[in-house]
């Protein structure tokens, strides 16, 4: 028999240290804020019932479960998963007593960190820094937290991350009928990618082909979607825009480029990238040579640039 013993569940989830305690106790109860049904134990009644008992209660603060830690009781806690408490101190931070700038943050206000936090999640890709790349994805999902909590207090149309979530489990297993229902399998990531996208046709109820196309994104990328889904509905390459222009060449390029399966956007950024760092050491070698990089013109620039051999 175990005596005193006070577990600390969330919802409909027991702590696995508490197993044991469970499995050698004949009296276990429900403290007044758990539903004696979910577990199939009886209610506590009085207080007088409370001696060499274990009791399931969700928080410490219910008045049974105080009363019979203040008796000396065993405290079992079911530990917090990390996403739950990320969400809680979202909560806490956008409520009264909370942080005054979360306070007063709009979807509108927000979205320039949304667009600054994914780049910089990019960059942690593309540099292969796992340690940014794990702080990259935190800042990431505090923006996922952030929108889902302001949309938690819309008077007309209210959610929250948990409805959040639930919509993106109905859609990824919506989605993979193959591996969540009797559907042909799927054997390849081609074949994969083009029953994602005929399922997905199918449960927006398009009516174009570009339906869906964040027309937001740089020009590049946004060039390049199109390119791919003109691709997949057999639209020629002679109907892309004409012209000798920039804008023109470069839309051809980079469409062009995703059909034939070419991030351009990415090769792009990363090209653009090797020619900032072949900057920086130009001007590091003219520093090393007694100059200041402001005053260097055409040859001297030549000179100092590093070798791309």
């Amino acid at each position: 028999m175990t005596t005193g013993v006070v577990v600390v569940v969330r919802g409909a989830t027991l702590p696995a240290a508490a197993l044991k305690v469970l499995r050698d106790s004949t009296a276990v109860y429900a403290a007044t804020d758990v539903d004696p049904e979910v577990f199939g134990v009886p209610a506590v009644t009085s207080a007088s019932s409370l001696k060499d008992i274990v009791l399931l209660a969700t928080s410490r603060d219910e008045p049974a479960a105080s009363l019979l830690i203040a008796t000396g009781a065993r405290v079992i806690d079911t530990p917090v998963p990390p996403l739950v408490e990320a969400a809680d101190v979202m909560d806490r931070l956008r409520s009264p007593g909370g942080c005054p700038w979360d306070a007063v943050q709009t979807h509108e206000s927000l979205r320039q960190y949304l667009v600054e936090e994914t780049y910089e999640l990019l960059d942690a890709i593309e540099d292969g820094d796992r340690e940014a790349l794990r702080e990259e994805l935190g800042d990431v999902l505090l923006q996922v937290l952030f929108h889902a909590r302001v949309a938690a207090e819309d008077a007309d149309d209210p959610f929250g991350i948990d409805d959040v979530a639930a919509a993106l489990v109905e859609k990824l297993v919506g989605r993979h009928p193959n591996v969540f229902a009797d559907a042909d399998k799927v054997h390849s990531a081609e074949h994969q990618e083009l029953k994602w996208e005929e399922l997905k046709q199918r449960e927006k109820q398009r009516k174009s082909i570009v339906d869906g196309v964040a027309l937001g994104q740089p020009a590049v990328a946004l060039a390049g979607k199109l390119g791919q889904r003109s691709g997949r509905a057999g639209i020629p390459l002679d109907l892309f825009p004409a012209g000798a222009n920039a804008a023109a060449q470069l839309f051809r390029i980079a469409a062009t480029a995703r059909r034939a399966g070419v991030d351009a956007e990415g090769e792009l950024r990363t090209l653009a990238k090797e020619f900032a760092l072949e900057i920086r050491a130009a001007e590091q070698a003219a520093r090393d040579a007694g100059l200041e990089p402001t005053t260097l013109e055409a040859d001297g620039w030549r000179k100092f640039w590093p070798s791309r051999d």
